[in-house]
C-alpha cells in the first residue's frame, strides 16, 4: 500500500488555514456555547452586589493618570468606535492577505460573539455600581451591567486575530498582545466601577465558550453559501 501523494503547490496554497479551517466538532462546540450561555445568565439573577466591596477597593485606585488611563480604555471601546475598530482591522486583513474570506471570518466571529451578550445584559438587568457609594464614581451609565459588552467586545477580537494569525510566525505575539490587552481592559473597566468585577470574568468566560460556535456558524456554515465568500474548490496541478 502506497502512501498519498503530497499535496501539490498548487494545492497547498488552496487549502484553507488560519480562521479558515473547519471546526472538527461541531455538535460539542455548540453544546458548550449554549450551556455556557445558559449558565452565564443563570447567574447573572442571582449575584446582586455580592462583589461590591472588591469594585469599591479597585475604585480607590481610580485617581491621576491611572485613573485618566482607564477612563480612555473605556471610551476607546465604547460601541460605536469598537464598530470603527472593528472595519479597520477587517480592511487591513483584508488588504494584507489579499484574500477576502479571511478578513471576512474575523469580522463575522467577533459581530456573533458580541451582539448577543446585550441581549442577556437586557434579559438580566443588574445594575451597575452604585455611583452614591463610590469613592471616584464614573459617569452613569444607562445600560444594565451584566454582562460586560466591552469586555466580551476585546475578548472576541484578540481571539478572531489569533485564529487569524494561527499559521504565521505573528501567531505567539497577538496571543501574547492579546492577553495583556484583556487583562487590562478588565482591570480598566473595574478601577472605573462601570462594571462589577464578576460582570468581567462572566464575559471573559462567555467569549471564551461562544467564539467558537459563532465562527462554526458563520465560517463553516454561512460563508461557503455566500458565493464572493466561498471557499474555491481544490484543483491539483498536472
Amino acid at each position: 500500500m502506497t502512501d498519498a501523494p503530497a499535496p501539490t503547490p498548487a494545492r497547498r496554497e488552496r487549502m484553507p488555514s488560519g480562521i479558515l479551517v473547519r471546526t472538527p466538532y461541531p455538535l460539542a462546540t455548540l453544546a458548550i456555547a449554549l450551556a455556557t450561555v445558559i449558565v452565564i445568565t443563570i447567574v447573572g439573577f442571582v449575584l446582586g452586589d455580592v462583589d461590591f466591596p472588591l469594585a469599591h477597593a479597585l475604585n480607590t485606585l481610580h485617581t491621576g493618570a491611572l485613573g485618566a488611563f482607564t477612563t480612555a480604555v473605556y471610551h476607546v471601546i465604547s460601541p460605536a468606535p469598537a464598530i470603527g475598530v472593528t472595519i479597520i482591522v477587517t480592511g487591513v486583513l483584508w488588504f494584507v492577505q489579499r484574500d477576502v474570506r479571511p478578513a471576512a471570518a474575523f469580522a463575522g466571529t467577533v459581530a456573533i460573539t458580541w451582539v448577543p451578550s446585550d441581549l442577556v445584559k437586557e434579559l438580566v438587568q443588574r445594575p451597575r455600581p452604585d455611583t452614591s457609594l463610590l469613592p471616584h464614581p464614573f459617569a452613569t451609565q444607562p445600560d444594565p451591567s451584566y454582562p460586560s459588552g466591552h469586555t466580551v467586545f476585546i475578548v472576541a477580537i484578540v481571539i478572531a486575530l489569533t485564529w487569524v494569525l494561527r499559521d504565521t510566525r505573528w501567531h505567539t505575539l497577538a496571543v501574547t498582545l492579546g492577553t495583556v490587552i484583556v487583562v487590562v481592559v478588565v482591570l480598566a473597566l473595574t478601577i472605573d466601577a462601570v462594571h462589577y468585577p464578576t460582570d468581567t470574568v462572566a464575559s471573559v468566560v462567555w467569549a471564551l465558550a461562544v467564539a467558537p460556535a459563532a465562527r462554526l456558524v458563520w465560517v463553516d456554515w454561512a460563508m461557503p453559501r455566500i458565493p464572493v465568500l466561498r471557499r474555491p474548490a481544490l484543483t491539483a496541478r498536472h
